[in-house]
């Protein structure tokens, strides 16, 4: 991967085999990367992320000033999310298996006593990606019918800079295990934008015309996840 410097600005340039150049700017620090066809010469590349300076800039202040979630702790009375709800964690401790259960506007977390933080983190990310998984399936059999496709399989796991994957070759798709915590619109937004790639790969044109055809609203989603805080932690790529 090459990289190019306009002045204080670095953006990752990454060459492969595409129709066109996309240019994405990253949570939660505004790291830019360009995404390039293999014909293209770095000079041209260079020319298009010049007229793109302003359109960047906009896009880092709006990531730098985006709200970020209070560090866990794990302990009672801490706020947690599910599904767009906040919660109140209650941690029960107790000498037996590990679980978590939903009651009116508690999370409860029962754990063995004297748990560390990373076991209480896993019993509850364990709990998330189980509802998450049940929620998903939920959406992809419904829009499977309604968009005329299949997805052979979906998973669920921690990821850094985005929301979902789709392999278009597999039909799988991957979803990050905090869209547990986002509104059901969103998750399905997110649903919705994976599966689409299994008519159109880029996002372009023929992409948008599809989103808009199956979700109208997508827009709107989109921006309401795009607000929400994001989980504090420090971010690699």
């Amino acid at each position: 991967m090459e990289q190019l410097r306009l002045g204080e600005l670095v953006i990752d340039v990454e060459q492969k085999d595409i129709k066109n150049i996309h240019l994405s700017v990253y949570p939660p620090t505004g790291k830019v990367r360009i995404a390039a066809p293999l014909r293209m010469d770095l000079d041209t590349i260079r020319v298009y992320a010049l007229s793109k300076v302003s359109w960047i800039r906009k896009q880092q202040a709006k990531l730098k000033g985006q709200e970020r979630e209070a560090p866990r702790e794990f302990l009672t009375r801490e706020s947690h999310y599910f599904r767009g709800k906040r919660y109140l964690l209650q941690v029960i401790e107790f000498d037996a298996p590990p679980r978590v259960e939903l009651q009116h506007s508690k999370l409860v977390l029962y754990v063995r006593p004297d748990s560390t933080f990373d076991k209480k983190q896993e019993v509850l990310e364990e709990w998330y990606r189980v509802q998450l998984k049940i929620h998903v399936a939920d959406l992809i059999e419904k829009w499977e019918k309604i968009m005329n496709v299949k997805v052979n399989e979906f998973g669920i796991k921690k990821m850094k800079t985005k929301w979902g994957t789709c392999n278009r070759e597999a039909q799988r798709i991957w979803l990050n295990l905090e869209l547990a915590k986002k509104p059901p619109e969103c998750l399905e937004y997110i649903v919705v934008h994976e599966m689409v790639h299994l008519h159109e790969r880029n996002h372009n044109d023929r992409f948008i015309a599809f989103m808009n055809q199956y979700l109208p609203k997508w827009q709107l989603y989109k921006e309401v996840l795009n607000r929400l805080p994001v989980k504090q932690e420090s971010w690699v790529y």
